[in-house]
């Protein structure tokens, strides 16, 4: 038997398993979750399948993973020690957002929490203008300045994301060369690598999340590949991405943003094609889980993702 795609989701109390034959033959495996390395129980499942059915590693041509490693991280508030370093005058756009509220009338809604406390937000003198021209150049000592104070204070990870850098990323660039020479193997972000895209709030807050689940989901995403290398398992590791499409696990650990509604979105993507299987073509998917409940609508067929 040969040429198995096998799907692994995981989740905060369980870690589901199936494989898909190339002549359609399914089998499913549900084992706990191992939360201090959540590899482990992908590995113990695998084997649990290879004996079972008389498998081995290389009846696998490729595996599909789901995770809510980077959701949970999020919602628990248990990533990367997080700085980030801004245009000044920018400090607080994490915290003014759009100036919307997602619930007008509710007299009672909180802001969450900023993932980067305001004292980690450190500004540089710099300016780009909408165009893409430099207006005032990168003050290189004030960047210095910041890198060394997060450094100080023990940062595990560093976000940059500048005014109008997706039009010009060219002082982002040089922050970046600061941090490589400054804070040597410290994780870094700048918003021209993660979203390069107008909207200073969307593009912040994107490369925040990115940069707070990065040594985590990087740290995870290596532990998985050298636990499947160690049992012989070489077939590609794809990650479902939170638009339903799949990344290489490479891509996955430099840019984790994609991935953190990765187990959710597996879900709908399953729900959508049961439903043209079946040819309901409007459904409501509900995904309850260990530590996150999830649903979504499929209507005429299509999801929204």
């Amino acid at each position: 038997m040969s040429g198995f795609r096998v799907g692994v989701d995981i989740g905060g109390t369980f870690t589901d398993i199936v494989f898909l034959a190339d002549d359609g033959r399914v089998f499913t495996k549900k084992v706990s979750s191992t939360v201090a390395d959540y590899a482990l129980a992908i590995i113990d499942g695998l084997e649990q399948m290879f004996d079972q059915y008389g498998l081995g590693a290389n009846d696998i041509s490729e595996l599909l993973h789901g995770t809510t490693v980077g959701s949970n991280a999020i919602l628990e508030l248990k990533g990367a020690r997080t700085g980030l370093i801004t245009t000044a005058g920018f400090r607080d756009v994490l915290e003014i957002r759009t100036l919307r509220m997602p619930r007008l009338y509710d007299l009672t809604w909180e802001k969450p929490v900023p993932l980067v406390e305001r004292y980690l937000r450190r500004e540089v003198t710099e300016r780009i203008d909408s165009n893409g021209a430099i207006s005032i150049p990168l003050d290189h000592a004030s960047a210095e300045r910041a890198v060394d104070f997060l450094v100080a204070e023990k940062v595990e990870a560093i976000a940059v994301c500048l005014i109008n850098s997706y039009a010009n990323p060219v002082h982002e660039r040089d922050i970046a060369t600061i941090i490589e020479a400054r804070a040597p193997g410290l994780p870094y972000c700048i918003s021209f690598d993660v979203l390069p895209e107008m909207k200073e709030y969307e593009r912040t807050s994107t490369t925040v999340i990115n940069t707070y689940v990065m040594p985590i989901i990087g740290t995870y995403l290596r532990s998985l590949r050298r636990a499947l290398d160690a049992r012989g398992i070489a077939a590609p590791l794809l990650l479902m991405q939170s638009n339903g499409g799949l990344m290489t696990a490479e891509a996955a650990a430099r840019l984790p943003a994609n991935v953190i509604e990765s187990g959710p979105a597996g879900g709908v993507v399953g729900a959508q094609a049961l439903s043209r299987a079946l040819d309901i073509p409007n459904i409501i998917s509900f995904d309850m889980g260990g530590t996150t409940a999830k649903a979504s609508l499929i209507e005429g067929g299509e999801r929204s993702l």
